[in-house]
């Protein structure tokens, strides 16, 4: 049976926030996806509401930058419509895709908590309207909001939960198998299912999916051709389309 989560509607936001959440059903099988419940959905109605009123609007056009890794941090993010990309980068070049998040999600708060330059940076995927609160009203606003500041507790432990899974991943998959997976999962939260197959709503590169999954570009490359030779996948300029996405489960199950 899955289990209720509630998620944001973004067709259902106003001008100074989102009033209307919807409910989606994930079942056991989806792999633990509490991290991915996004921050305002935890909040009661009014809480929200209030939260989102001590910011301004902003609108960003795709493949704008909304924070950049090392900045100094000065406010927080709250995506009320669109998605981003999470990507941090090395010292010596090497891209890292951390995550995507998209409506209702918050950015840039792990900054404004610490006092610490932005660890990553965030860039619109297609076009994105957010909601930027000064991280001392923030604080001042999780000091006076328990039910908050307990959400946000939860949001913080969900992540951190992912991110020992996905070292548990690379620790014991190989790239091949971790590639599977990235894909079927990429499939399940932003694809679009066509006559052709499930094609891949965000527009994310070789580098990209490299960075994901700890791998180097000609390796992913590699990865593809493979697939495309199996006919599981058709790629193009960042856009691919899964056709046999059965082949992809029995690669994750390491029984390809």
């Amino acid at each position: 049976m899955g289990l209720p989560v509630q998620y944001l509607d973004p067709s259902a936001a106003t001008n100074r926030g989102l009033s209307v959440i919807r409910t989606a059903a994930y079942t056991l099988d989806d792999g633990g996806l509490d991290d991915r419940v996004p921050f305002l959905a935890r909040l009661e109605q009014e809480d929200r509401t209030a939260l989102l009123a001590l910011g301004r609007e902003l609108n960003f056009a795709t493949r704008v930058a909304l924070i950049h890794q090392s900045e100094p941090s000065s406010h927080v993010l709250f995506l009320v419509q669109g998605w981003t990309k999470v990507t941090a980068s090395a010292a010596n070049g090497y891209e890292a895709l951390l995550s995507l998040r998209g409506p209702g999600d918050i950015v840039g708060e792990s900054a404004a908590l610490t006092g610490r330059p932005r660890s990553a940076t965030v860039t619109a995927l297609e076009a994105v309207r957010a909601v930027a609160v000064e991280h001392e009203r923030f604080k001042d606003f999780l000091g006076r909001s328990p039910a908050v500041s307990f959400a946000l507790l939860g949001l913080t432990a969900d992540r951190t939960r992912a991110a020992d899974r996905r070292r548990l991943e690379f620790a014991s998959m190989h790239v091949r198998e971790r590639f599977a997976i990235l894909l079927l999962d990429l499939a399940r939260t932003h694809g679009r299912r066509t006559p052709e197959g499930i094609e891949l709503s965000v527009p994310l590169s070789k580098q990209e999916l490299a960075g994901s999954v700890g791998a180097s570009r000609e390796m992913v490359q590699r990865l593809l051709r493979e697939l495309r030779e199996k006919e599981a996948v058709e790629t193009g300029r960042r856009a691919l389309l899964i056709r046999r996405p059965d082949i992809l489960r029995r690669i994750a199950a390491a029984e390809g």
